[in-house]
Formats: C-alpha cells, sequence, structure tokens
C-alpha cells in the first residue's frame, strides 16, 4: 500500500470518527453495539487500518445523521482501492481492457520518465514481443486469453511516439537487453525495433550496464507521467502515485539512475553486442 493511499484511509477513517463523536457516541464499543459490529472494526475503519466498504459507509452516514456526505466519502474510498489495483481485478475479463485503459493517459501526457531495469518498456515492443509478454502474463494469473486484442491495443500507444510534441526519457538496465523474451528471432527482431526507434528525435533511450557504479539501488520498474502520475508495477499489483512528494523521489531516482546510464553510440554498442549474442 502507497503513503498516499495509508493517508487518505486515515483521514477518511477521522472523518468517520468525527461524525461519530458528534453523534454523541462516545465509544467505538456502544456505536459497534448499534450498527450490530464487532467493536475492533469500528477502531480499525477509523484508524486507518481497515477498508470501509460502501455499505459500511452508508450505514456509518445514516447511523449519525450524515447521509448527505456518503457519496462523497464513498467517492473517496474508492479512490483508495484504485491507488492499489491487483492484476487478478484488472484483468479479469482479459488484458486488453487495462492496455484500453492506458491510452487516454498517454494521450494527455507530454512528458515520459520510464525506468525498466529487466524488459523492453511496452511501448517500444515488437507485436511479438508484447504477444509473448501478453501469454506469460495469462498463464501467470490465470486471466481469460484475448492476446490478439490486448497486443493490437499497446500498440496503439505507439502512435504517440510520433504525434505533438511529447518527449520520452527511457532508461533501459542492460539485462533487458538479455531477458530472453519468445526466443532468439523474436529478440533480435525487438533489438533491432529499439535502434530504430532510438533515431527518433523526441526520444532519449540510455542503457545501464550491468557493471555501471550506480547511486542507488536498481529497484522496480516505473513509468512517471509528466508530474502527475507514477505507475509501479509488481507481481500482484500496479501502484499509482499522484502524491507530489512521493513523485518527486521518483524522479530523483530517475536522475540518479540516468547518471549511470550510456548514450548515441555507446549505448549503440551494447545493444548490438545484445543482437550478436542472439543470433550466435
Amino acid at each position: 500500500m502507497s503513503t498516499q493511499a495509508q493517508e487518505t484511509r486515515e483521514a477518511l477513517g477521522a472523518r468517520l470518527r468525527g461524525f461519530r463523536r458528534d453523534a454523541g457516541f462516545k465509544s467505538g464499543r456502544a456505536f459497534a453495539n448499534l450498527l450490530g459490529w464487532h467493536e475492533s472494526k469500528v477502531s480499525k475503519i477509523e484508524h486507518g487500518k481497515q477498508n470501509a466498504s460502501e455499505e459500511d459507509i452508508r450505514a456509518w452516514c445514516t447511523s449519525t445523521g450524515q447521509q448527505e456526505h456518503a457519496e462523497d466519502l464513498i467517492a473517496t474510498a474508492r479512490h483508495i482501492d484504485e491507488l492499489w489495483l491487483e492484476w487478478r481485478r484488472q484483468t479479469k475479463t482479459g488484458a486488453e481492457s487495462r492496455q484500453k485503459k492506458a491510452l487516454p493517459v498517454y494521450a494527455r501526457t507530454k512528458s515520459f520518465r520510464i525506468w525498466q531495469p529487466n524488459m523492453i518498456w511496452g511501448t517500444f515492443q515488437t507485436a511479438d514481443y508484447a504477444e509473448t509478454v501478453f501469454q506469460q502474463a495469462v498463464e501467470f494469473f490465470e486471466f481469460p486469453n484475448d492476446t490478439e486484442a490486448a497486443v493490437a491495443r499497446r500498440l496503439e500507444r505507439q502512435r504517440y511516439l510520433y504525434e505533438g510534441s511529447r518527449t520520452y526519457q527511457v532508461l533501459l538496465g542492460e539485462q533487458a537487453l538479455y531477458s530472453n523474451v519468445g526466443g532468439g528471432e523474436v529478440m533480435t527482431s525487438q533489438l533491432e525495433r529499439l535502434m530504430a526507434i532510438m533515431g527518433l528525435v523526441r526520444v532519449s533511450v540510455g542503457i545501464v550496464p550491468k557493471a555501471a557504479r550506480t547511486g542507488i539501488w536498481l529497484g522496480h520498474s516505473f513509468s512517471m507521467f509528466d508530474n502527475k502520475l507514477v505507475l509501479v508495477e509488481t507481481f500482484s499489483a500496479e501502484m499509482s502515485v499522484t502524491q507530489p512528494r512521493e513523485i518527486e523521489l521518483y524522479a530523483k531516482a530517475f536522475a540518479t539512475l540516468k547518471n549511470s546510464a550510456l548514450y548515441g553510440e555507446p549505448a549503440r554498442a551494447l545493444i548490438k553486442a545484445a543482437i550478436k549474442h542472439f543470433h550466435e
């Protein structure tokens, strides 16, 4: 759970606690008895230790005479859920819906900062590479197989590489050039595609060599969209970071990693070496 999500949950709990006290319930036990809940539930919600469901919020507001605030608080609770979305929830009908959801974010963004330590960033992927990635996800998460549609949606992002005045700063770990996604033929095509993309005017691609001296641990991948949103992917969920001070940390991490990267011909040399590896 992100710091922002936890702080929002605690703020929601504090507001509900105020409603309880204003209604004359001095203790959580008396209020819990009224609602037919275990008293620990009231305490956990008020201190941000447990999510309040929509039904919980409606019952709470009704019992304290604060019905007019119920919908706003429910919207707040939903926002907490959006800050940390499990992949199983996002892909319950397949991967295409998640890919489609990303398109408006890409359309709005003017400045992209991307860190991928061990794979090629989605917008740079070839169709064959992306197909393998989605097939792996289908097997791992066991969601409906709509790989063809998901790949098509992912490839839609690539038009933004050529439209408008967007800028792309993309950092890849050298491992991303060697993580074998789909076999030698797929990897060779993908790496050649990466070389071509490096020639685009508004695209900057840096490679952090495996033996480079770094100023911070390589950590997990993240994608920054202007200074408004950071998406962080884990094996279980996707976290949305929107709080300014947290975004500043990711910007600082990106700048630190950038100091370890190679660009231009030195970066191309690393890619060519990887292509040679998959030809052998």
